[in-house]
């Protein structure tokens, strides 16, 4: 007969705990142990109860998902923690994936892909969105196609790509300085140098085209 597999969830939005309760309970072999609704409060639970998989958001109030799991690995913590986060950027993933977890959900992932995701990382293995892995193809399609366009862009500094995907969160060049720690003048040369690069003409092309492919930085 298989083994129970306990659980603990996390997340500040009730309703979502909710809905995920609702689909954990529909399973027979899991129990849920404890919810928790900021990172803190999770990561008290997880010690005390010691559940075999933590559900957790990345991004919750007191102690993020991310702050969670590393003081979990660091103390050695047997806990298989699983992500469900609305980020479906590959620097969140690859966050992730460096901290150590094993499962990686988006939260609109079906509740059949929550419930295989809980019993795939209970049994050591990794289970990443299928909606993440989608996407993560499609960009790196849509990256491909951008080199093809632009092949320059491959000549961009690390610091002109910060630049550019700042730019195309439609940062002023005073607010890029202050974060870089470099002068408004610099940023303006840099952007230059990256329209030059790239062959577009005009700050507003520039802008244009940082939007359109921030992802991509």
């Amino acid at each position: 007969m298989s083994k129970t597999i306990s659980l603990v969830i996390a997340d500040d939005h009730p309703m979502f705990r909710a809905g995920v309760r609702q689909a954990i309970e529909t399973d027979s072999l899991l129990k849920l142990i404890g919810e928790a609704g900021n990172g803190a409060e999770a990561l008290r639970l997880i010690q005390e109860r010691a559940p075999q998989v933590a559900l957790l958001d990345m991004r919750m109030p007191e102690m993020t998902g991310l702050a969670v799991a590393k003081e979990l690995f660091k103390t050695k913590s047997s806990v298989e923690v699983v992500f469900l986060t609305m980020h479906d950027e590959e620097e969140w993933f690859e966050k992730a994936m460096d901290v150590g977890v094993k499962g990686y959900l988006l939260k609109d992932s079906l509740p059949s892909d929550i419930l295989q995701a809980i019993h795939t990382v209970a049994a050591g293995k990794y289970y990443i969105s299928p909606k993440l892995s989608g996407a993560m193809m499609q960009r790196k399609q849509e990256s491909k196609t951008l080199v093809e366009e632009f092949p320059d862009i491959e000549k961009l500094t690390e610091t002109e790509r910060t630049i550019l995907r700042m730019v195309g969160e439609s940062k002023s060049s005073k607010e890029i300085a202050d974060e870089l720690f470099i002068s408004p003048r610099t940023v303006d040369n840099h952007r230059f140098h990256i329209a030059e690069k790239l062959g577009i003409k005009g700050r507003y092309k520039l802008l244009r085209f940082a939007m359109e492919n921030r992802k991509m930085f």
